[in-house]
């Protein structure tokens, strides 16, 4: 499993919990509530969208306050124990608020589903529903089911569910980026990661549905798209047949890659930037790398997680690639496409881990010169590979030690390339005001990094691209002004 999330920050914590409701939306519409909260991945983030449009169906609208809920979910993660014990500290706030108001029905959904359910339903008494990732189509039955005091159970991993057919609620909307999920699940099965048993096995979604969802989203006003997956250079999707049967034919002169669709997508509008993530090192093809650098509205970025610099521990993780491979792999990226932005996930004090294997680590990063990381250190997840091979062995105090060396060493790479930025001019899609004052815009060039700038007198709005040129920068952000635009 790599992780999603692609705001470009330096940092070492699993993402917190957000309240969402739809863009939009008139909540007094519907004559029940839902609140949801999701944490971890932009694929957990996605299916919120999902389940959301779910509800909808079943009057239920959404709400940014859980104590007025009939309904509260929490989209889980169980990536790290961090993001498990933060989960549990909410559902015990529910709960407080359930004890005043005996009708509200608690729900837990996603990726802690089924290792968790016995705990979090029987031991614990925390929720009155839990629901695997595979199973949000069975929400209404088990929402009625619970309300009669039953226990709402449904944690079945699917062979062909991707939820082609539903069209998601954009939560909390900018009403300018969007995500498209384009696959489910993973065959990669990474040493340390839980996601091929709480996600079940790799399921590409009807390339026609996703073209149509990219072309939706763009009539609606939305000037970009991140296509999803846990492995996205790994689609693969064959046409049914003319009677409707379905294939899965390796090699089909008519299936769908990557490169294919990411091609197609591109093609919906010029104005729509296409961004995707994330990209397992081994499959992500030269093919996608020519598409990319072909179409000047599919941004050069790419987040291609190393997890460990050292071959020995790349092997235990069983990543299938060794340092060699994927710094050649690195260089293949920038070959073909100059200045592509590069980020990557990196794993601190895995089993076994040596202070060579860490300088090894630290190696790899400098090579590549990540513009920024996504850093932890090692947490063993129960059911895993890693824990039922291999002793975690490291001692905190020296995954800790190793992991602020890492995060000081991508401070300063993000710093160097933040800075060999200054003096150049991108165009920004503005997605917003800067978080900072309502006087700046805020919006991402190509490679994703952030920048900041004054609105100044220009007529401008979310959703227009401008040119900026970059004065200044901090290590996470670039701060630039307007050039070439009339103003008001």
């Amino acid at each position: 499993m790599e992780l999603l999330e692609t705001i470009p920050k330096v940092h070492n914590e699993s993402r917190q919990g957000e309240a969402y409701a739809p863009f939009g939306e008139d909540i007094n519409v519907y004559h029940k509530k839902f609140y949801i909260e999701s944490y971890g991945c932009q694929m957990n983030f996605s299916d919120s969208e999902i389940v959301a449009s779910i509800l909808h169906k079943e009057g239920f609208g959404a709400t940014r306050n859980f104590q007025e809920a009939d309904l509260v979910l929490l989209n889980t993660c169980s990536i790290r124990e961090k993001a498990e014990q933060t989960i549990r500290k909410r559902l015990t706030e529910f709960k407080k608020v359930k004890e005043a108001r005996p009708g509200m029905l608690i729900g837990v959904l996603g990726c802690m589903a089924e290792r968790l359910k016995a705990k979090l339903l029987d031991e614990e008494k925390l929720v009155d529903m839990v629901v695997g990732p595979d199973a949000y189509r069975s929400l209404p039955g088990l929402v009625a089911e619970a309300g009669t005091g039953q226990k709402g159970v449904n944690v079945l991993l699917s062979r062909d569910e991707t939820y082609s057919d539903i069209s998601p609620v954009r939560l909390d909307s900018n009403g300018v980026t969007a995500f498209i999920s384009i696959m489910r699940g993973c065959n990669n099965m990474c040493s340390f990661c839980v996601v091929p048993f709480t996600r079940g096995r790799e399921r590409s979604r009807d390339a026609y549905s996703i073209i149509t969802e990219a072309q939706e989203l763009y009539k609606n006003g939305f000037k970009e798209v991140t296509l999803l997956g846990q492995n996205v250079d790994s689609y693969y999707w064959v046409p049914p047949t003319s009677k409707g049967e379905l294939r899965n034919d390796a090699g089909a002169r008519d299936a769908v890659t990557f490169a294919h669709l990411l091609e197609m997508v591109a093609k919906v509008s010029p104005q729509l930037r296409v961004r995707f993530s994330t990209s397992h090192p081994k499959d992500i093809t030269e093919d996608v790398l020519h598409v990319m650098a072909r179409y000047e509205n599919i941004c050069k970025y790419i987040h291609l997680p190393v997890q460990s610099g050292s071959s020995r521990i790349l092997q235990l993780m069983n990543r299938t690639y060794t340092r060699e491979w994927y710094m050649a792999k690195v260089d293949q990226i920038k070959s073909i496409m100059p200045g592509c932005g590069i980020s990557s996930d990196i794993i601190s004090g895995f089993c076994t881990e040596t202070e060579e294997d860490h300088r090894d680590t630290l190696a790899v990063m400098q090579y590549s010169g990540y513009d920024f990381s996504y850093m932890f250190f090692y947490s063993e997840r129960p059911g895993t590979l890693a824990a039922k091979r291999y002793t975690d062995d490291v001692p905190l105090e020296v995954k800790k030690r190793r992991l602020q060396e890492i995060v000081e060493l991508q401070g300063s790479l993000s710093k160097e390339s933040n800075k060999r930025d200054i003096g150049k001019t991108f165009k920004v899609l503005i997605e917003g005001e800067s978080k900072r004052s309502s006087d700046d815009w805020m919006g991402r060039n190509t490679q994703n990094k952030v920048i900041v700038f004054a609105k100044e007198h220009y007529n401008l709005n979310k959703g227009d691209y401008v040119l900026v040129k970059v004065n200044d920068c901090t290590q996470a952000t670039l701060l630039g002004e307007i050039v070439n635009r009339e103003k008001r």
